[in-house]
């Protein structure tokens, strides 16, 4: 045979014998459903499942559909080994009807009695100590903003907002539900979110995105359904630039999404500290909150007669500086969309954040109803929230009445924040304020600021604002402030550059300033490796810090602080710190920093040296403990602390102590600060709550007392039961009445 023609035949035979292969197996099937989860290059796309009948929310993974419908599953550690596969099994699936979106998972588990299961508070951070799965979902697919909603073996409840992928907003509740059951092998729950609780573009299929955590507490291992570096650590769920794609998913058509949430309340309250002591004094009130959505991305709210009070006391401070203290908000109206109005990269204070930084919070809404720590009637007024489009709208009117007691007149306050989306997780804004009159009586006070927020890489995070205030009456110049950060925060190594200014005169009248007319330059280093070789450390940690403050015009030195620590984290979870802190710090003007001492004007030098140790949830006594010890203000001080304690007596009881003691001898004399705090829990289940807090302050000789009950007797609808009084200890006799209360309030959601 001519080589030709062998050749063709050869290709000839080959072709046939191919297409044969091709046509022998069987056909692909055209109906089979496509795949619930697919990784590649792209990244990873999660399938939503419609299903005809709801799933009743028991924990029990009972339906049929959990055998039809295969699960998600090949979760990655983010710790303690970053990008291997999670140790424990997890199955995920995410299904929806025509109300509802549902979120079920199994969590498979041979060693429940090494499980960490020992909290039960609504939204108490402590659950993330526990055995816990968490559940992200960004509605608008941008990247940046979601819902969080995070439950245990006990069932807990744990839902927030989040926005630019950090920033929750822990004090967010909204109307969902999830059970949790035991199965042999490990643990499950069922999730159901009604579509009326979320925020989304509007009606019809929708791409969303998602990411699931779970937590293992025994074995301090985290991992999610994405791979996510260990250099977001607790920010992880919120990075949503790394989740995966949720598509299939439908929503409903628009519907009225009207909320209506009246409440009364009545209160019986003695008060022989005030100006005017009385006793015994009945009040009551009536009032409500109304909620519509103009869009399902954009919504209006509005209030009347809105009880502001505080149904918790804050726990107590010790002061030992010159600058005022922060008190985080907790009052649900100003809660919702509450991230929008953050500004520059600095928190509004409503989800834990803290001042001690330095750098002015523009809008701080515990500025509005509160003067003074009392409480001032709010008359009404109204906000819109949410997105239009690459915008975040914040717009907010409130109307307080006067309370001569507070020492407050009856103020306007308005606010208008426009926040603009740029490249691919940044954002540009405005953000102004208006106090009319403003504090003190007289003309009123404005404040306008432009921020920036940028995002590069995986690691770098830049924040810049300037902003300026004007208040009628007020001396020219001094009223701007500004902010420059840039932040380099990868696992392995940290570096951060900061230059923040605050003007002799900025005054932001419905924000907070902890401190006036200083320029600070602040630069962090940060060496963070892992041992490989280590079953015991998970990581070290050396951090150096320089800060350089000056007044606003650099004319003179107020602050110097150089600081080092070095710090283990255990596998177990525990850590252990230790830390040399060198300031000088000029006081221009004598301050009292105790009863009948005084810090004179001048330049002073101090050392401090401090050692802490953190025990992990895992412990039946968890918490930090603390010691210190060096120079302060020409003298010496020592202090001695047990903070964030807890005692986990069960699942549904334990007690929280905590104790600060200073020690301090000065030129100008000697005292002790005591601050004992001691709260008990019990949590009957996961809607509702008995607490009794005391707080002891030695300095001021006072103790206060509250026991408190909530229950939250359908979604969303609470009664609330509150005792406080506090009483003066200087005749450690009889200690004397300075004031007290008993209150009830009981509130009712109605969702249209």
């Amino acid at each position: 045979m001519p080589f030709r023609t062998a050749l063709l035949f050869t290709c000839v035979l080959g072709a046939a014998a191919a297409a044969w292969g091709q046509t022998s197996g069987p056909p692909a099937d055209p109906t089979a459903p496509p795949p619930m989860i697919t990784r590649d290059d792209t990244g990873v796309t999660m399938r939503a499942v419609r299903i005809q009948q709801p799933i009743q929310v028991d924990g029990r993974l009972d339906e049929r559909v959990y055998g039809d419908v295969a699960a998600v599953s090949d979760f990655i550690q983010m710790e303690p080994v970053e990008g291997e596969p999670a140790t424990e099994k997890t199955e995920a699936w995410v299904f929806f009807d025509n109300e509802n979106i549902y979120i079920s998972a199994r969590c498979w588990d041979d060693q429940p009695d090494r499980w960490i299961v020992n909290e039960l508070r609504r939204d108490h951070n402590n659950i993330i100590r526990n055995e816990n799965v968490a559940v992200s979902l960004d509605t608008f697919n941008d990247g940046r903003n979601g819902f969080f909603f995070q439950t245990t073996p006990a069932g807990a409840l744990r839902d927030q907002t989040f926005t630019d992928e950090a920033n929750p907003n822990v004090n967010w509740n909204t109307v969902w539900d999830v059970k949790a059951g035991r199965f042999e092998g490990g643990w499950a729950f069922e999730m159901v979110i009604p579509f009326k609780s979320l925020r989304y573009r509007g009606s019809g299929a929708q791409t969303w995105r998602i990411n699931i955590r779970r937590i293992i507490g025994w074995k301090n291992e985290t991992t999610f359904l994405t791979r996510v570096p260990a250099a977001y650590a607790g920010n992880g769920p919120f990075r949503m630039s790394v989740a995966a794609t949720l598509v299939g998913l439908e929503t409903p058509a628009q519907s009225m999404n009207l909320e209506l949430k009246p409440y009364v309340t009545s209160a019986l309250v003695t008060d022989r500290a005030a100006a005017a002591p009385f006793s015994n004094r009945f009040s009551k009130n009536a009032g409500f909150d109304f909620k519509y959505g103009l869009t399902r991305s954009l919504i209006a709210d509005a209030t009347y007669r809105t009880d502001f009070a505080q149904v918790e006391e804050d726990v107590q401070q010790v002061n030992l500086t010159r600058f005022s203290l922060f008190f985080p908000e907790k009052r649900e109206f100003f809660l919702e969309g509450q991230g929008i109005f953050a500004f520059g990269g600095v928190s509004t204070g409503g989800f834990g954040s803290s001042a001690s930084n330095d750098v002015p919070i523009l809008f701080f809404s515990r500025q509005i109803g509160l003067s003074r720590g009392q409480p001032v009637p709010v008359v009404g007024g109204g906000r819109v929230t949410g997105t239009v489009g690459k915008f975040a709208v914040g717009l907010l009117n409130i109307q307080t009445d006067e309370a001569a007691s507070a020492g407050a007149l009856a103020t306007n306050f308005s606010v208008v924040r426009l926040k603009r989306d740029i490249l691919r997780r940044s954002s540009i804004g405005i953000l102004a304020t208006h106090r009319d009159p403003a504090g003190g009586g007289a003309g009123s006070n404005s404040v306008l600021g432009v921020d920036a927020n940028l995002s590069f890489y995986q690691s770098i995070i830049v924040n810049a604002y300037y902003a300026s205030s004007q208040t009628s009456g007020a001396a020219d110049g001094g009223h701007s402030s500004y902010r420059a950060r840039v932040d380099y925060n990868a696992d392995r190594y940290g570096l951060l550059l900061e230059q923040v200014l605050v003007g002799e005169r900025f005054n932001p009248q419905v924000g907070f300033t902890r401190r006036q007319d200083f320029s600070r330059s602040t630069v962090t280093a940060r060496f963070s490796p892992r041992p490989r070789a280590s079953r015991t450390i998970r990581k070290l940690n050396w951090v150096g810090r320089q800060s350089y403050v000056t007044n606003a015009t650099r004319t003179l030195v107020e602050n110097r602080e150089t600081y080092a620590n070095f710090g283990i984290d255990f596998d177990n979870s525990d850590r252990w710190d230790v830390e040399y802190i060198r300031e000088f710090e000029y006081v221009p003007a004598p301050f009292q920093i105790s009863p009948r001492v005084t810090v004179p004007t001048g330049g002073y030098d101090w050392d401090t040296v401090r050692t802490y140790y953190s025990l992990g949830q895992q412990r039946r006594l968890s918490g930090q403990f603390s010691v210190a010890t060096g120079t302060f203000y020409d003298g010496r001080k020592t202090d001695a602390s047990y903070s964030a304690g807890r005692a986990a007596l069960s699942t549904y009881v334990s007690l929280e102590p905590g104790i600060t003691l200073n020690w301090v001898d000065l030129p100008g004399g000697r005292f002790r600060n005591e601050l004992i705090t001691l709260r008990a829990i019990f949590t009957p289940g996961p809607r509702s709550l008995i607490n009794s807090l005391i707080q002891y302050n030695q300095t001021d000789r006072t103790v206060s007392s509250s026991i408190r009950l909530r229950w939250e007797y359908t979604a969303s609808s609470e009664l609330f039961v509150v005792y406080s009084d506090g009483r003066n200890t200087a005749d450690a006799r009889v200690p004397g009445l300075m004031n007290r209360s008993f209150a009830i309030k009981l509130t009712r959601l109605f969702r249209l």
